[in-house]
């Protein structure tokens, strides 16, 4: 699988734009398109919304056992949320 998805479920909710960005590598592994040409475009993007959407339910419905830990925030989805806040702030 595509080693730059990384485990979204964990202690704190991962955002909308994780779930997208993990939506989007998995569609781009996939298909094997970095960038659809404009006649795929359509069903590239919808593709990512629909994956998205599984995804989110997936992570929404999950139920962990009693007493079980959750797993830890991967580094890489640590420190792309950081950089995204300190664009924010700058």
């Amino acid at each position: 699988m595509c080693r730059s998805i990384v485990t979204l479920r964990g202690e704190d909710k991962a955002t909308a734009e994780e779930v997208e960005a993990a939506a989007l590598q998995f569609v781009r592994k996939v298909s094997g398109h970095r960038s659809p040409s404009r006649a795929n475009q359509v069903v590239f993007d919808r593709a990512v919304l629909e994956v998205a959407g599984a995804t989110q339910r997936l992570l929404d419905g999950l139920v962990a056992p009693p007493g079980a830990r959750m797993p830890a925030i991967a580094r890489s989805r640590v420190v792309a949320r950081e950089k995204r806040e300190r664009a924010t702030r700058s």
